[in-house]
């Protein structure tokens, strides 16, 4: 496949899932949306989109007028089927563009934080393959509601975890791609917005939980390749 990756800034790329795209011999493209208005080709060329996080908010038009763009070319994927996986401000991005609310929560979400499988995963071909329940990494002010006629597929004590919009859409609020040196980057970049016990309670979570993590999100970000291929296997031939 011909993948596309939509990043936010040099901070938020694909990191463990760009590895896992191209170990399993995929194409892989990026294409920054604060420095480009178009991807490196037109947006039909590609088979399957990941959209990932970004420090900004998805009210944040004033500062940011791409993200209005952003949604459109979102709405245009989940319209014309293309498998697409969204992570944090993707997410939160995925689901406005669905009609969806998209506000801060009462309290942050940081660290691992204990997440359950709704009813609906069980039959989907991505989230079937996750445990029951499971420590998933946040960094997060802002929470998505679910879109009217979407899925809701994991869910924390606070908000909706994961969830699919159409067939071919997934969107995370958790980080299964991060790598723990661009965990420890985001860390550094917020110096005096966090108190110093909490920077350190985090890092201590990263260094005792990332291993078992990116095993996870590896696996995550395959089962997203396999059912983006058997979804529209007429779009795979070669190039």
């Amino acid at each position: 496949m011909r993948v596309l990756s939509m990043t936010h800034g040099a901070q938020v790329r694909a990191e463990l899932f760009g590895d896992v795209i191209l170990e399993d011999g995929h194409e892989f493209e990026e294409w920054s949306l604060v420095d480009a208005a178009e991807p490196p080709r037109p947006i039909e060329e590609y088979d399957s989109v990941f959209v990932f996080g970004g420090a900004m908010n998805v009210d944040e038009e004033h500062e940011h007028p791409w993200l209005a763009d952003e949604e459109s070319v979102l709405r245009d994927l989940v319209a014309r089927r293309v498998p697409l996986f969204a992570v944090c401000l993707g997410a939160q991005q995925l689901a406005k563009s669905a009609g969806a609310r998209v506000a801060r929560l009462a309290k942050p979400e940081d660290g691992f934080v204990r997440v359950d499988l709704a009813v609906a995963a069980r039959a989907d071909p991505i989230f079937s393959r996750l445990p029951q329940q499971f420590d998933a990494l946040n960094l997060h002010r802002y929470a998505f509601d679910v879109p009217e006629g979407a899925v809701e597929l994991v869910r924390s004590e606070a908000c909706t975890q994961a969830l699919r919009v159409g067939e071919c859409a997934w969107g995370v609020q958790f980080h299964p791609e991060v790598r723990l040196g661009q965990v420890e980057a985001w860390l550094a970049s917020e110096v005096g917005q966090r108190d110093a016990d909490e920077v350190e309670r985090l890092r201590k979570e990263l260094a005792e939980g990332i291993g078992a993590w990116s095993d996870l999100g590896a696996s995550l970000c395959r089962a997203f390749l396999e059912t983006a291929e058997r979804l529209a296997p007429a779009a795979y031939s070669p190039r």
